[in-house]
């Protein structure tokens, strides 16, 4: 656990301070940065780190008309390859059509000191169409992977998200979706939760997840999940 933390220090230290640098020979644009933790991380409703705790980070560009953006991150996991932090880097566009928002990204994914042998890595294809009409929004996202890790190939993740503006500082969201492997488990997945503004930089989250997977162990248990972010 010492060394998975100390590994995410430095991938923050990196996130803010080497990237930034690099960006003075970057095109026009802007810069936004990441980092949290929670009582366990969950990824299309199942646990990436078997119940336990963990941080994240990221680092996002944006082109000046907010169109294309770029960027990296990183999550510690506990998996089945021995690896305890993934690293991530993508990039997408944001276009608007008709009304929508749309959110259509590409992001390569790698496992960390994963056993030898051990699929490690992963392309993963994600399209969001996103619309909200005064306190309340709305998103359908669809997610596929040509090869997922481990023995898992390709998969589809489809989920319907609704959610609700109470206050300017509380929002309420519920989703379900439905996850499809090739060479792994079929299950649906749901969540529902509320997310508090602490500061203009620091969001709260308190969220239940549930499958309908009937899998003993902790990735795909009922739990109750607290998590904290800061934005800057």
């Amino acid at each position: 656990m010492l060394r998975t933390l100390t590994t995410a220090v430095a991938a923050t230290t990196l996130l803010a301070f080497a990237v930034p640098a690099a960006a003075q020979e970057a095109p026009a644009g802007s810069w936004a940065f990441a980092v949290g933790a929670g009582t366990d991380n969950r990824s299309k409703g199942a646990s990436k780190s078997d119940g336990d705790a963990y941080v994240w980070g990221e680092a996002e560009w944006e082109s000046a008309s907010g169109l294309i953006y770029g960027g990296a991150g990183f999550q510690t996991i506990k998996s089945s390859s021995g690896s305890d932090l993934e690293l991530e880097a993508g990039f997408g566009v944001r276009p608007e059509l008709a009304g929508f928002d749309l959110d259509l990204n590409a992001t390569y994914k790698s496992q960390i000191d994963a056993v030898s042998g051990y699929d490690d890595t992963a392309w993963e294809l994600t399209a969001d169409v996103k619309r909200s009409i005064g306190p309340a929004s709305g998103r359908v996202r669809f997610q596929y992977s040509p090869d997922g890790m481990g023995g898992t190939e390709a998969w589809t993740w489809v989920e319907a998200r609704v959610g609700w503006d109470f206050t300017n500082k509380l929002e309420g969201t519920a989703a379900i979706g439905r996850r499809e492997q090739d060479n792994s488990l079929d299950y649906t997945a749901w969540n529902a939760g509320f997310t508090y503004a602490l500061t203009n930089n620091i969001d709260a989250d308190l969220r239940y997840y549930a499958t309908d997977a009937d899998v003993p162990g902790e990735q795909y248990a009922d739990s109750l999940v607290a998590g904290i972010s800061l934005a800057f």
